[in-house]
């Protein structure tokens, strides 16, 4: 029983200390970047009407983006602090001022302005305080060993509020340092979690987290009846080009044949044997048509077998690990599989990869799947690879796509989409 007190003593000993240090680190960065960030962002705005902001308002803007983001992840990772953010996106290659005013209308952006001057003030405070609440009762505890006559030179020094004149003061120090030490052991872990809480209150999104979702499913719901709309339009090519201008052929030569069965049977029976291929091939086109709405191995044996299905019809050695404790629903399985398909194509035509590994699992109420390839490397979402359809075909299920694909290879694209498995 000792020995776990002593455990814990120590274990609560390193948080303290560990909460001031990460405290002052914070304190020390914030009143400088905040400061700079803030005189720098009011600076480029007042100088958008003579031009010039247009070209520094997005680089600074990025900057407290990028500031507000690294506050995030430190606030997660120290003190188990979501602070969630909805930035609007900005196209690609727009006009300065473009960015400059859709940055400036970003509800996300204008609380990252806001949260400057609190981050300078409050933030500072609340992140100097674990420190000054750790080191303060260690001076209290030198002033009681005697310190006060040099501090003082002799007179009356002040420890928080006991004026200490020697003797019976010295021991108010003491105790004041003990009770400080106390409250330093109870509080200074819970004083940098308010730190991020503040940060917190201004930087989260609130009502606004709200609004972005309902932007974020129009966009999705946008996306998917377009895709709906494209893959209606093909599968009536399709059928126009292939199956149906068949069937119109063999009854076209059926017509023939009745009129030649008796006159030419030789030539009736080269029109059959014309009219059988053209039957077989309506089928066989029919058939890939119905694999390419849904695969019957997909309906059938599941999702991993169905992309086990699809690494056999690759040119490419590749080697497929399935980890699934069930089956997820239908249209889920359907967008991995097409997803899987896609990115599959892409790796055989673009990479130049000679290897592929695919990995599907789920875990903690997520489908996640892994495509790697030991090709050159260099694909990105929205290259031409076909990665961005990809990306909005997930999206209506509120998946995301990643790729890992530096210059030599290799490339990592991992497909995850939150369901439940059955």
């Amino acid at each position: 029983m000792n020995t776990e007190k002593s455990d814990a003593l120590r274990t609560r000993a390193r948080e303290v200390v560990l909460a001031a240090v990460r405290g002052l680190v914070l304190a020390l960065a914030v009143l400088p970047c905040s400061v700079a960030f803030l005189v720098l962002t009011l600076l480029s705005v007042v100088l958008i009407p003579v031009g010039v902001g247009l070209f520094t308002t997005p680089a600074i803007l990025t900057g407290v983006r990028a500031l507000a983001d690294v506050r995030r992840r430190l606030a997660e990772e120290w003190c188990g602090v979501r602070i969630p953010s909805a930035y609007r996106p900005v196209p690609a290659g727009a006009k300065p001022w473009t960015r400059t005013f859709r940055m400036l209308g970003d509800p996300q952006t204008r609380r990252d302005v806001l949260w400057l001057p609190v981050d300078m003030t409050a933030g500072f405070f609340t992140a100097l305080l674990p420190a000054v609440l750790l080191f303060y009762p260690f001076e209290g505890f030198a002033v009681a060993a005697g310190l006060w006559r040099v501090l003082s030179d002799g007179g009356t020094y002040w420890y928080g509020f006991v004026p200490v004149t020697g003797g019976p003061t010295q021991l108010g120090a003491a105790a004041t340092a003990t009770v400080l030490l106390f409250a330093t052991y109870r509080l200074t872990p819970r004083l940098l979690t308010l730190h991020f809480r503040l940060a917190r209150a201004v930087l989260g999104t609130g009502d606004g987290e709200l609004a972005e979702r309902v932007r974020v499913l129009t966009e999705t719901r946008q996306d998917a009846v377009d895709a709906s709309a494209a893959e209606l339009r093909r599968i009536e090519r399709d059928l126009h080009d292939g199956a149906q201008a068949r069937l119109v052929a063999m009854g076209m030569d059926l017509g023939t044949i009745e009129m030649l069965v008796e006159r030419d049977p030789a030539r009736a029976r080269q029109l059959l044997a014309q009219a059988r291929r053209n039957s077989a091939d309506a089928l066989e086109e029919l058939r890939d048509l119905v694999r390419g709405i849904h695969p019957p191995v997909l309906a059938e044996r599941g999702l991993g077998d169905a992309v086990r299905a699809l690494a056999l019809r690759l040119p490419l050695p590749t080697e497929v690990t399935v980890e699934l404790p069930g089956r997820v629903d239908a249209p889920v399985e359907s967008a991995a599989y097409f997803a899987v398909s896609e990115v599959l194509t892409n790796a055989v035509k673009h990479s130049g990869a000679d290897r592929i590994w695919i990995d599907v699992h789920h875990a903690e109420g997520r489908l996640r799947v892994t495509v790697t390839d030991n090709g050159r490397g260099g694909a990105a979402i929205g290259a031409g690879s076909g990665l961005a359809g990809v990306e909005r075909r997930l999206g209506t299920f509120d998946g995301v796509l990643a790729v890992s694909s530096p210059p030599g290879g290799p490339t990592l694209v991992t497909m995850e989409i939150p369901c439940a498995s059955s």
